[in-house]
């Protein structure tokens, strides 16, 4: 039986209506756990976590200003500002903002925080035409393109002040923090790396930009975007050279955030759970272990 045109007109009319609301409640539910603040806390003495909702930010504070790692999500940096308020800081005292990488988790908030503070905001030269066109442009993965084009991978626009090469530095006073390329995860992806001092310890910290993998990723040729697989080997090497005291990552979990400052109620020295140079390797070695599993797979299959 065929079904009349103005029922099946009918029929889709509803079909998008119910897409609509389910989609628009969808963000609307993004946008609401986006908004979940974590309490801030100190990691040693001029180092705290500002971050949110499995996503990680950085303050690192000294006489002539402040520089600030990363910016999370864009609903996330009204947050941000009152964690700084809240250790006693004003985000108007923030001079350099750093970032790890151009995805939005982690640069969807800068454009307010750069307002806010009045702060240089540095980015790498792979990932600042995609910052500075508000998460389009330059490279991207064909499903971020797509998220990017249904407004879940954009966010304001930000303004890059400088951009830098691999080994670059970043001084405020005396904070001097130095810019580690580890490509793979975005082409300009950046591990930070900078002196922290706990106590009598001199300890070098190191955030981890990513090792993540993306389930379609080749490695193989056709590469995902050439030279993929040089990019991620190199970083791995990079990382596995940097002597790190203190493990950090853009996200809390990969470095068992939460637990370790649990475990700071029970140490003398707030910054002794977050010394984990066992813990960053370890880290690395299973990032490579997933890596070497999919390329051997990918290879395999060609």
């Amino acid at each position: 039986m065929r079904v009349p045109r103005r029922d099946r007109r009918a029929a889709l009319l509803i079909g998008a209506l119910v897409f609509v609301i389910a989609f628009t409640q969808w963000r609307a539910a993004i946008a609401r756990n986006r908004s979940i603040p974590d309490e801030p806390f100190q990691i040693a003495d001029n180092l705290y976590y500002v971050g949110h909702t499995g996503v990680t930010m950085f303050l690192l504070t000294g006489p002539e200003g402040h520089v600030l790692i990363d910016g999370g999500y864009p609903e996330s940096a009204p947050l941000v500002i009152e964690s700084i308020r809240e250790l006693g800081f004003d985000i108007k005292d923030v001079k350099v903002l750093l970032n790890s990488h151009a995805h939005p988790d982690h640069a969807g908030g800068l454009a307010e925080l750069q307002e806010a503070s009045g702060a240089e905001l540095w980015v790498s030269e792979a990932d600042a035409p995609v910052i500075a066109a508000g998460g389009r442009g330059g490279h991207q993965y064909l499903p971020l393109r797509m998220l990017t084009y249904v407004g879940l991978g954009s966010y304001p626009a930000a303004r890059v002040d400088h951009r830098f090469a691999d080994g670059a530095e970043a001084r405020v006073g005396p904070l001097t923090l130095t810019a580690n390329i580890t490509p793979g995860h975005t082409p300009g992806c950046t591990s930070w790396s900078f002196p922290v001092q706990a106590e009598d310890l001199e300890l070098l910290a190191v955030n981890i930009c990513s090792l993540k993998l993306f389930g379609f990723e080749s490695f193989v040729e056709p590469e995902t975007y050439p030279g993929l697989r040089a990019d991620y080997e190199g970083s791995l090497r990079t990382l596995r050279d940097l002597p790190a005291d203190i493990f950090l990552a853009s996200h809390p979990t990969w470095f068992g955030m939460y637990r370790k400052h649990r475990d700071q109620e029970q140490a003398a020295n707030p910054a002794e759970p977050f010394i984990d140079p066992l813990g960053y390797r370890d880290f690395i070695k299973r990032a490579e272990v997933r890596y070497r599993d999919v390329l051997a797979a990918q290879q395999q299959r060609q």
